[in-house]
């Protein structure tokens, strides 16, 4: 579904295109654009409940200023109001099309940005990059905001900018998970996934225990509890870590050593004895793609296989990963992909359930290695790699263990259905860092203990909320604190925002500069005598990228590229009698397959003719690439 927008922005928020029929139901009112009421409420039917009352972070934005600044994070709407404003203001260069809508039938707006005198989207290589679909995760839409408004207003003024958006196109989604980041964002609710009710804990109650904000301070921090009783002490798992002088930071040890036991801020509400463990939704839009899906917990009725929390009902069960799903694969001339996250922080790519050595191709696991450089030498982030191995096993030993890590998979996972099943360059980034800038203690491990260092260094100790003691209207004598975990775990600082927005976004432009290109020869004409003629055509790639990796030839997402001519039909009907008989190739398509172009690789095609005419014919003649791009060059005989 691909729906231009033409609409106020009432209406666009309202997920609706220009009709022609007014609906006869009344056009919805989402709760973020209710002024009248007090709650954020969400849909579906649910054993708690479904609505939360509205907050308002001093580190959001939720009306556009004048001037779109990154010293605050923004909501949605303010997203979307940019990209309209940025529609109106760019017509030239942009596009902005509603791509699909959430189960809450929110808008998901998306942005084609290419020079359209230069040619059509679908016609030129191209380059994909999302955010925001991990509801929490919204570092990862802030980019995506940061690096359209640097294309757009360096468009004409900066030469490699303007190479680019004249010759590629560049596709850009702000937010594909709009229902969960406005729960995220108007809520002290710290949700990761969709609003879709989901019995997270497989207790036959569907969203029965959610966080609830006992000091009312909006934020649902930690909780915890000294271990009194015998039963207590059997559980307790957590000591004060006696590596750091303040008392705040909390270590994890077996069950039976420790002298506290730990909570999310709330009640148990389903009586269990875990606490805020059923929250609203609970499904994964990035464990919920078609390649090595796999069924959600529980879904494995013989307990000895693999299963995926998360996972949903099945593949692309989702509208948001629907929607991106199929738009993608309507659009094989997409190379480059990066759909984000955060908080590891890495550079984070295929394989998901498997060696590499094992599964890809050589030549492409060379350019994916490339690539992590690339990355690397803009983020400096202390990962960049697959999924699988280095994501699995980038501490080496479990720290509470003491046992080796091993390669560990994820099933439905974003960037494997990017390599595997579409054959592109597909990373599933992941900014920030919890605020762990660097290993204070030297023990090769980037944790707790290093973001509580640096907060208290660098942040002022905003990010962190000392013990407060309180009385649990369950457990009693408690003390509530912690990492704030909106705006410090899973996301940074304000005053940080913008540059990990930013070195992650210039990754993506560079990615998008390494498009293949292929530069591309006048047609030829070469007088053989006798009324035959030789038209060939030659051409470069030029770029940084093949046309095709060897796992999209594989999987045949990308056919090879092919050159053909071109004329006005008149001139070659009549078989032998034609005006224009084109002798060679002698193929019945009259098509030349010309292979894969490689990077740096030149190519060339000749077609032998016979004019059967004094006059001028005129025609012209084609090179079609998948990935590379459609180019025509005309021609004229005699």
């Amino acid at each position: 579904m691909k729906k231009i927008i033409t609409l106020s922005s009432f209406a666009l928020i309202a997920g609706l295109s220009q009709a022609q029929v007014q609906p006869f139901q009344k056009e919805p009112l989402f709760p973020e654009n209710n002024s009248k009421s007090k709650f954020h409420t969400v849909s579906g039917e649910r054993h708690g409940p479904s609505f939360f009352k509205k907050e308002a972070f001093p580190e959001v934005e939720y009306t556009p200023g004048e001037k779109l600044a990154f010293d605050k994070y923004h909501t949605v709407n303010v997203m979307y109001h940019w990209y309209e404003t940025w529609a109106k203001q760019f017509p030239e260069i942009v596009d902005l099309y509603i791509v699909g809508e959430s189960l809450e039938g929110r808008p998901i707006y998306q942005m084609t940005i290419t020079n359209k005198n230069t040619g059509k989207e679908t016609d030129k290589p191209a380059a994909y990059f999302e955010g925001g679909r991990h509801s929490g995760e919204i570092t990862s839409s802030e980019s995506i905001l940061w690096l359209t408004q640097h294309i757009l207003e360096n468009y004409g003024k900066d030469a490699e900018i303007t190479h680019l958006v004249d010759t590629k196109t560049i596709y850009l989604r702000p937010q594909n998970n709009p229902d969960g980041s406005n729960l995220y964002l108007y809520t002290a609710q710290a949700n990761r996934s969709t609003v879709r009710p989901h019995d997270n804990d497989r207790d036959g109650l569907i969203d029965e225990d959610p966080g609830e904000d006992l000091d009312g301070d909006g934020i649902l921090y930690q909780i915890r509890k000294k271990a009194v009783t015998e039963e207590d002490k059997k559980k307790a798992n957590f000591i004060v870590n006696p590596d750091h002088p303040s008392g705040k930071l909390m270590k994890r040890v077996e069950a039976g050593k420790g002298e506290y036991l730990m909570y999310s801020e709330g009640i148990d509400n389903d009586g269990d004895g875990r606490y805020n463990e059923d929250g609203i939704g609970g499904l994964d839009l990035h464990r919920n793609y078609l390649e090595n899906w796999r069924p959600d917990t529980g879904g494995d009725l013989t307990g000895r296989g693999y299963t995926q929390n998360g996972a949903g009902e099945f593949p692309l069960s989702e509208p948001e990963s629907k929607a991106t799903v199929l738009w993608v694969l309507s659009h094989p001339n997409i190379s480059v992909v990066n759909s984000m996250d955060t908080r590891v922080p890495m550079h984070l790519r295929a394989p998901s359930t498997s060696k590499a050595e094992e599964s890809m191709y050589p030549s492409d696991l060379d350019i994916y290695k490339e690539m992590d450089e690339l990355g690397l030498s803009f983020t400096a982030y202390p990962w960049a790699g697959d999924v699988y191995e280095t994501y699995a096993t980038r501490y080496k030993v479990n720290r509470m263990t003491g046992d080796p890590l091993k390669p560990s998979p994820l099933f439905g996972h974003g960037p494997d259905f990017g390599y595997f099943y579409f054959g592109s360059v597909w990373y599933g980034d992941e900014l920030w860092n919890n605020g762990a800038m660097k290993d204070y203690n030297g023990d090769g491990i980037y944790d707790d203990y290093d973001a509580l260092m640096w907060d208290e260094e660098e942040n002022g100790g905003r990010g962190f909320k000392s013990w407060t003691p309180m009385t649990h209207p369950e457990l009693g004598e408690v003390e509530i604190g912690g990492f704030h975990p909106k705006f410090f775990g899973q996301n940074g600082p304000t005053w940080q925002l913008e540059n990990w927005a930013k070195k992650q976004a210039q990754f993506n432009l560079a990615m998008a500069k390494r498009l293949p290109e292929l530069k591309v020869g006048d047609a030829m004409v070469k007088d053989l005598g006798k009324g035959e003629y030789e038209i060939s055509i030659s051409w470069e790639n030029v770029g940084g990228l093949p046309v095709a990796l060897e796992q999209a030839k594989l999987v045949k997402i990308v056919q090879e590229d092919r050159v053909s001519l071109n004329f006005d039909k008149e001139l070659t009907e009549g078989y032998e009698d034609a005006k224009v008989q084109i002798l060679s190739p002698e193929l019945y398509d009259k098509t030349i397959y010309a292979g894969y172009t490689g990077k740096g690789e030149k190519k060339s095609a000749t077609f032998k003719l016979k004019v059967n005419s004094d006059q001028p014919v005129k025609g012209k003649i084609r090179l079609s690439s998948t990935r590379g791009g459609f180019f025509e060059k005309e021609f004229t005989i005699n």
